[in-house]
């Protein structure tokens, strides 16, 4: 009871008591148990940090301990390589749109020279697409990547057809001990400016974790426009990632230990032990035991006089299977993959249930898909290769540069092409946009249709005759799917007027 409830209570007792009991039952009915502190909720923890302050130095911690996952937990590298494979596959390909045919070939040109070529790389390894790879794992390992851009002038890089490089970075590079920069705050690496917006990045010259090092260890600030920072947000106002395996990185430790507790229960099954029993009153000889090592199948071993042998039952192996299968169903939906791609298990999946968690699945890897690899990587990429055309003399280019997906994996082509054909026969999708979705490239399948139709002109080739349209098989009844009930399926044909 606050003082205004007291001094209310002591001139108008009725008032005061209505006022204290209204209160009581508003803190009933307001109330989130979940928010309540109690012994059952005891433990939780909850504190008010924001985004980035919530992962503050623990960030290297976390990014360790994923990195020893991938390195030595086979569910962990798994995981990592079914993301990097359904969202980045073989590369998001760039593909470029003009209403200038010439400008289109000169963009093209470069495109093919620069960006698909290794000459992209500082160190002439990767092109655009193994990138892309490279730059996915990390993310998924580390929780973020950062990609530098290096200009080029004649005396680095002077076959370069665009007149920079990339150079790919872990997060470790990033200097934490930098506080400030002039009136700017800087925080992990990260240099703010006074709206808040990101304004330079405090970046070692090599990597501090490196077996030895060129030069004296220092860092150098490079401007936000020479970076792209590479990772997934998750709240408001976040700038730094965490690796993906944090939410399910207790599950994969005690999981692995589980499974190293039962392999040795195993080895232990595997031997066989004899125990000595000796009557009572009887003399234990000095070598009791002698020739038991000597057992062997088909081995007739002399027990000392008065001794009887018992065989040691060890332990068995009980559970294993649902104990597993549980858990990485915890670890696969943490993750946002399911549990047949991580496992590699489909014992039990039929068409309907695997297309259904192919179906969740594939809805988070779009979205991976686009604010991952297309609006970070992609528009990045692109602004520095429209920068660097212009330094080369070509700033005058028209042109729009879109990204295509890899192919998605059909689950059942024989049902889901026909029911691709009938999207785009009924208007309800595009051809281009069938052909997008399933990672080709429209503009690509044009051009070579038309080079397949010439060349058949050249060699006289009789024309391909339209495949014509047959009347779909009635498929097979799954044995794993429940029949329909008959009496569901007299209302149906009534109501369908059959």
């Amino acid at each position: 009871m606050n003082f205004l409830d007291r001094m209310i209570g002591f001139v108008a007792p009725q008032a005061g008591l209505a006022r204290v009991t209204a209160r009581a039952q508003a803190a009933v009915v307001m109330n989130y148990d979940a928010a309540s502190r109690g012994r059952r909720t005891y433990g939780w923890k909850a504190p008010a940090t924001s985004a980035d302050a919530a992962a503050h130095m623990s960030r290297e911690r976390l990014r360790q301990l994923s990195r020893d996952m991938m390195r030595n937990r086979a569910y962990a590298a798994r995981a990592r390589d079914v993301i990097v494979a359904n969202v980045v596959g073989e590369g998001i390909q760039p593909s470029v749109r003009s209403d200038d045919d010439a400008h289109k070939d000169k963009v093209k040109d470069m495109v093919r020279r620069h960006l698909l070529s290794t000459s992209l790389d500082t160190g002439e390894e990767y092109d655009l697409l193994e990138m892309q790879q490279i730059c996915m794992a990390a993310v998924v390992t580390d929780g973020e990547v950062l990609i530098r851009r290096r200009m080029r002038n004649t005396r680095y890089g002077r076959g370069l057809a665009l007149p920079y490089q990339v150079e790919l970075l872990e997060a470790d590079y990033l200097d934490m001990t930098v506080q400030s920069y002039g009136q700017n705050l800087v925080v992990e690496g990260v240099e703010y400016g006074p709206t808040g917006a990101v304004e330079a990045y405090h970046l070692y010259n090599e990597h501090p974790g490196a077996v030895r090092h060129r030069n004296p260890l220092a860092s150098t600030r490079v401007h936000w426009s020479d970076v792209i920072h590479l990772r997934r947000f998750d709240r408001p106002g976040q700038t730094r990632g965490v690796p993906w395996l944090a939410p399910v990185m207790m599950t994969l430790g005690e999981l692995a230990d589980y499974q190293e507790a039962q392999i040795l229960k195993q080895r232990i099954s595997a031997l066989m032990a004899i125990v000595l029993k000796y009557a009572t009153g009887s003399t234990r000889p000095a070598d009791a035991g002698s020739g038991l090592e000597d057992l062997a199948p088909g081995a007739v071993v002399e027990l000392p006089e008065g001794a009887e042998p018992t065989v040691v039952q060890p332990p068995s192996v009980d559970g294993y299977d649902e104990f597993m299968g549980r858990s990485l169903r915890t670890v696969a939906a943490g993750l946002g993959i399911t549990y047949e791609s991580l496992t590699a298990d489909l014992r039990g999946v039929n068409f309907s249930s695997g297309r259904m968690g192919r179906n969740e699945m594939d809805r988070l890897v779009r979205m991976w898909q686009r604010g991952l690899m297309v609006m970070q990587f992609g528009t990045g990429m692109e602004r520095w290769f429209r920068e660097g055309l212009r330094l080369a003399g070509m700033g005058d280019l028209t042109f729009t540069l879109d990204w295509t997906p890899p192919r998605r994996i059909l689950v059942d082509p024989v049902k889901e092409i026909p029911a691709m054909i009938e999207e785009v026969d009924a208007g309800l999708n595009s051809r281009q946009g069938v052909q997008r979705e399933l990672g080709r490239d429209p503009d690509r399948i044009r051009e070579e249709r038309i080079q397949d139709a010439e060349a058949d002109r050249a060699m006289s080739a009789p024309p391909i005759a339209p495949r014509k349209p047959t009347a779909p098989t009635p498929a097979a009844p799954d044995p794993e799917e429940e029949p329909d009930d008959p009496e569901t399926q007299k209302d149906d044909d009534d109501a369908n007027g059959q």
